[in-house]
Parts: C-alpha cells; structure tokens; sequence
C-alpha cells in the first residue's frame, strides 16, 4: 500500500477493529474485518456499516443545473424530484461508459452527485467542459462530505433509533436533511448491495462518534463493520454492475448486464408498496 494513500477520518477506528486495508484510488481502506463470509452474511440477514468516504461527492447548482445535468449525462436527471435519487450514466461520445452516478436532487436546481472514487476528477472535468455555456456552478464536494452506508434488513430500525425522524416510513430513493445521535447529516435511503439500506453523508469531523453510536445501536441487532470485499460480493450477487468491473470504458449501455434498477434496490424494494 501506497504511503501517500489518504485516510477517511475513520482509519483509526477501522485499525482498532482490526482491518485489513487496500489502496482504493489512493485511499487507505478497509478490505476486511474477521471474515468476508461473515460480513456478507451480516448484511443479507442483519446489517453491516461500511465506510464508503472514499467516494466523490460533486455540487452542481444554478438557475439551469437541472438543464446542464440533462446535456451532460445519460437520462433526464432534472425530472428526479426533490429529495429523491437516481443514477445515471457519464458517456463519451463513442458510446462508452466514464463512469455510474447517483444523482441526489437536494433542492430545485442543486444537486450532489456522488461518483466512484477512481472517476472523481475525470467525471469533474468533464461536466466542466460539458455544462460550459449554461448558468450552472460545479465544485468538488468530496471534502465536505464523510459516507457510513448501513445495509441490511435490521437497517432502518437501527438508524430510527438515533434519529429525529421515522426511517422506516423513508420511502426508498429519498433523501433529506436529518438529525442523528446530535448531528446534521443527509440520510439517504439507498444503496447498491441489493438490500435495503441508508447512508450518512456527514461532516468528516463527525464520522468517527456517529459510526460508534450506529455500531452501539446496532450491536444487539448483530451489526458488524464490513469492509469492501464484502460489498463486491453482494452487489455482484444482486446483479449491480459496477464501473470498474461490468461497466468500463471497453463496455456501453447497449451491451448486456448493464441495465440496472433506478438507483440499485434491492427486491424488497419493488414488494413494497411506495406513496
């Protein structure tokens, strides 16, 4: 591992939980904990909390940042409501995938896109170029921003314990301001492991006692701190392609396995009913 790979503000929480590390585009990372078996289990039957701050998080606002997103990627971004998710597809013109987004529409024209942790840069400087003429303002966001994603069946009653709001009641695809064991954080209900899950965008200052009062709240429930082996299993099991694997630049939409639900739910998702 690189000795310049940066560190989420939760590496020394991950070292005390004993975890393997991998560099993950010069990130330092949890591969594993105790067993990649086990934490997949924990996330299909219970639930697992991982550290996804490795990610991109990219701003885009503006009177025309709906109309910028709609010319510069795959789909009509600007028809997700407020407070709702989607994903979406960055494409060269060739037809090539540069990268899968989630598109996260947190007020009329702003949006937070969230982009794997390798494309970050490519996936900025290309909206860049590509909104270039529209009255929209883009930034890199990653460093506002740390990511606990919580998936698995016992997510929702864990997360609700330490939340001003109802997390069960979320309908899937929703995101919005909250209140968490005494910290603002956006709470998404999303997620790409084919269960049903949320995810804490947090001020990295606040990473390390929110993923301790989730880790606290779901320890009865038998949640377990996962690493990122576990979560290439069970996207993989649920049929989640992923840039970097089934989707690269070698690949585009029109080749087979690349279709996917809106923003990668898992089937208890589609059985339940939605207002």
């Amino acid at each position: 591992m690189s000795t310049l790979s940066k560190k989420s503000p939760l590496h020394d929480v991950h070292t005390e939980l004993g975890a393997r590390f991998t560099d993950v585009a010069g990130w330092s990372m949890p591969l594993c904990y105790a067993s990649e078996p086990a934490e997949h289990h924990a996330v299909r039957t219970t639930a697992g909390i991982f550290d996804l701050t490795h990610l991109g998080e990219i701003e885009l606002s503006g009177p025309e940042a709906g109309r910028a997103l709609d010319h510069a990627l795959a789909g009509e971004p600007s028809k997700t409501a407020v407070g709702r998710t989607s994903s979406s597809t960055l494409v060269h013109e060739t037809g090539a995938v540069l990268d899968d987004l989630l598109v996260h529409r947190l007020a009329g024209q702003r949006y937070l896109l969230v982009a794997n942790a390798a494309n970050t840069l490519i996936v900025l400087s290309s909206l860049r170029d590509r909104i270039d003429g529209y009255a929209a303002t883009i930034r890199d966001a990653s460093g506002d921003w740390a990511l606990i994603a919580v998936p698995g069946p016992k997510s929702p009653e864990i997360v609700s314990e330490l939340a001003d709001i109802d997390v069960p009641l979320l309908r899937y695809d929703a995101i919005g301001p909250a209140r968490l064991a005494d910290h603002d954080v956006l709470l998404a209900r999303t997620g790409r492991t084919g269960e049903d899950g949320l995810e804490i965008y947090c001020r990295p200052q606040d990473a390390v006692p929110l993923w301790r009062a989730v880790s606290a709240a779901g320890a009865e429930h038998g949640l377990v701190p996962c690493g990122l082996a576990c979560r290439d299993t069970l996207r993989r099991e649920a049929g989640l392609p992923l840039y970097g694997r089934e989707l690269t630049v070698r690949t585009t939409l029109f080749d087979p396995g690349t279709g996917r639900p809106s923003t990668a739910a898992g089937p208890d998702h589609f059985r339940r009913e939605q207002p």
